[in-house]
């Protein structure tokens, strides 16, 4: 698995640990990665994903698992979180209303 936010697309990064004397070595910044079900109530079901902490709080900031894949842009998610969102929107008639209205 690799260290990626599901929904952040949030990675690791690189910098250097700095000593007293000035050395220079690299080092990681790994993200906080939890592995959480999230309930998704218009597919009636839990999903497992790797997230972010951060990216736990923007999800229940926005109202919940399905609120936050219905309002995000799909070039802002990453390929798993694209693919619950098009399972959500399959199942949610309210979508399919708004995308025929536009």
């Amino acid at each position: 698995m690799s260290r990626r936010c599901e929904i952040t697309g949030k990675g690791v990064m690189t910098g250097n640990n700095v000593s007293h004397a000035n050395n220079h070595t690299k080092r990681r910044f790994l993200p906080n990665l939890q592995e959480v079900s999230l309930l998704s109530e218009i597919l009636g079901e839990s999903v497992k994903m790797r997230v972010s902490v951060r990216g736990l709080r923007t999800i229940e900031h926005n109202g919940g698992l399905d609120a936050f894949l219905l309002s995000t842009p799909n070039s802002k998610l990453t390929k798993e979180a694209l693919i619950i969102k098009k399972r959500i929107e399959k199942r949610n008639p309210k979508s399919e209303n708004a995308e025929s209205a536009n």
